[in-house]
Parts: structure tokens; sequence; C-alpha cells
């Protein structure tokens, strides 16, 4: 583990590196996006309240059906008369101020159990992606500016007692920027959530880690940035909405604790009993070189070679009927052939300018006829 690499601590500042702390093993685990949103999603159900109607609404009437023979339908009809509301159908879903189809019910099953490990890893995941920039930039957050990822300052911060003081810090490493979206991003709800305590909606921006509740009161007023114990991470907050990478930042002794907390590959945690980090799927990421490699190219199967299958071509053999075997065959056929084309075309021309010529002198005949035909009148 001495072969890791190291990460910068940052002063208060900003723009000046005061020392320098080993990444955590948390920080190079399998990032498994598919455990991630299965944890969140079954996280994410156990804050439901449980809801449902009245189980008598929509059954307040005095109805039964009529039956057959009426030429109705046999939904349950109001009894009485005089009203139009007698005769009219109830108790149904397709019925006028019947009840709904399949009531809610409050003993629905609205929790879920996650495995203990399966959490674990998940958070492990989602630590592991907040250390890469690429994701964070996928995520919507803004860190074109930062320093370094994972950003780790100093413990100092904890001393704030003014939000000024946290705002400057923040400006001064370059965070403020992502807060500024989060601002931006507030809108109203579209819906009914806007009478029920959540009428307005708004993006995920960066987190502080802290070791401990101290420092807490100069950060715990700003828009957009979130607060967290190293001690209780949580995955609702680390992947917000099941997608991995979120813009966190650290203070040293925080970020010192991890491999307490999480342990490493081979040393169990010291807090979660029985959890070592999971091993990494391909210790190579390197495909290409993996499937050229000798030792694969060894028990590879050789290619096969498929027999030339027989040619369908059946070679022409009667020249009367193949013009390119009656050419071959004959080498004047062409300049025949071209001479009697020759022929055919000047007797279709002589017989053109033939009918040409009498369609002219029944013209001229007929309009003598119609000269004559008018003297005699």
């Amino acid at each position: 583990m001495s072969a890791r690499p190291s990460v910068s601590v940052y002063a208060q500042s900003g723009d000046k590196v005061v020392g320098t702390a080993q990444l955590p093993a948390v920080f190079t685990a399998p990032i498994r996006s598919d455990i991630v949103q299965f944890v969140h999603t079954n996280m994410a159900k156990n804050s439901r309240q449980a809801y449902a109607v009245n189980r008598m609404s929509g059954m307040k009437y005095a109805a039964h059906s009529w039956g057959t023979g009426r030429a109705v339908a046999r939904i349950p009809r109001v009894s009485g008369g005089g009203t139009s509301v007698s005769g009219r159908g109830a108790f149904g879903n397709m019925c006028k101020g019947g009840r709904m189809f399949a009531p809610t019910k409050i003993f629905r099953r609205w929790h879920r159990k996650i495995n203990l490990h399966q959490k674990r890893y998940a958070v492990a995941s989602a630590l592991a992606a907040t250390a890469l920039p690429a994701l964070l930039m996928g995520r919507g957050h803004k860190v074109e500016n930062i320093a370094e990822v994972p950003l780790v300052v100093e413990d100092g911060i904890q001393k704030f007692e003014k939000t000024k003081d946290a705002v400057n810090f923040l400006t001064a490493v370059k965070a403020i920027d992502d807060i500024n979206r989060v601002n931006d991003s507030k809108s109203i709800r579209a819906g009914r959530g806007k009478i029920r305590n959540r009428r307005y909606t708004h993006r995920r921006g960066p987190m502080l880690v802290l070791p401990d509740s101290k420092g807490t009161q100069a950060f715990r007023n700003i828009f957009g940035l979130d607060i967290a114990n190293v001690t209780a991470l949580n995955l609702l907050h680390l992947a917000p909405g099941g997608h991995l990478g979120r813009f966190l930042i650290w203070t040293q002794s925080a970020f010192n604790q991890l491999d307490n907390i999480f342990g490493t590959f081979t040393q169990e945690s010291a807090v979660k009993k029985g959890f070592v980090l999971p091993p990494q799927m391909l210790t190579n990421s390197d495909i290409t070189r993996i499937m050229r490699s000798e030792e694969v190219r060894r028990v590879l199967t050789p290619k096969k070679v498929q027999p030339k299958k027989a040619s369908r071509y059946m070679a022409p053999s009667n020249g009367m009927k193949n013009r390119r075997l009656r050419l071959r065959l004959n080498p004047f056929e062409k300049k025949r052939t071209a001479a009697v084309a020759n022929m055919r075309n000047k007797d279709k021309l002589a017989l053109r300018r033939k009918a040409k010529l009498a369609r002219i002198a029944k013209d001229k005949k007929g309009a003598a006829k119609m000269v004559a035909h008018n003297n005699k009148k």
C-alpha cells in the first residue's frame, strides 16, 4: 500500500499546499453503479409514510342491483325516487362518486430490508466515484477550476464561526462555482408538492465532510452546501438519485479516518465489523493487451476455414439464345447485327416518311373539297 498516490492538503486560502495525505484504499474500490442504484432505490423507500384512502369512501349509498332482464347493466343502483340520483350506478370505480379500484391500504409493504454488506459495498463504491473528475463533471458539478480531486483542506476551517468566513474559504478553493450553480437552479416545483412543504427544487452542490460536529455553525446556513460526518456517511447523500460522482470537500482529519472506517483490501475495518474492501474485478484493465497476450492465444481454438463451395454458375451452351456466346463463336455476328439494325431503322424511317406524305396529301385533298363546297354556295 505504500505505492498509493498521495493527495495535497490545501490551506484555508486555497492557493498554498500545507502538506500531503496518503490516498485511502476506499478510493480505489470497485465502482459498481448497479449495486449503488439497487441500494439507493431500496433505502429511499424506507423513509416513506403510509397513506390510504378512507375504507368507506364511495361506499356510502343504499344501492342494490336490479338484476337481469331490464336491459341495463348489473351494477348496483341507488334506491328511491324523485331525484336524478335514484337509479344511478354506485360503488363501482366507473361510477360517479364510486370507490377507486383496489383502494390503497396502510398495510402495504412500504419498507425494504437491505443486506448490510451490500450497503457498505455501495458506500465504498460511491466514495471511490468521488475521486474521478470525469464522473463529477458528468453529474453536473462545476469542478473545472478545482485544484485537485479529492479536495482535502486543513482542519483550521472548523474554527470558523462566521458564515462570511466560510464563504470566503469556498471562494478561495473555487468551490463557490458549484454553489452558485445550485442557487441558479432553484425553481418552483410543478404539481401539488408546492402546497406540501416542498415548494422549491434545486440541484445538489458540494458536501463538506467533517470528523465531528465542530465548525458546522459557520457552514450550515450556506444554501447549496451540505455537511456530513465522516463516521455516518449516507449513500442517499453520496450518490443523490443513485447517480455516482458527488463533489466532496474533506478536512484532513476526516480524510485520514477513512482507512480506519472502511479498512483496506487486506485489513479489516476497525469500525465495521467483518468488513474488508471488495477486491478489484480486474487487476489489469488493459483489455486489448489481455486479448492479444500469448497466454490467451495459446488456448484459443484455431479459426475454422470453410471449404470453398462449388459455384452454381452454368456456362451457356446455346449460342442461339445467349448473345455473349454467339459473339464469341462468330466474331462477325456483331457487324451483322448492326447491319440488320441499320436496315430496320432505314425501313422505319421510310415508312414514317411515306405516312407523313400521305397525311399531307389527305389534308390538301380535304382543303380542296372544302373550297369547292363553299364555291357552290
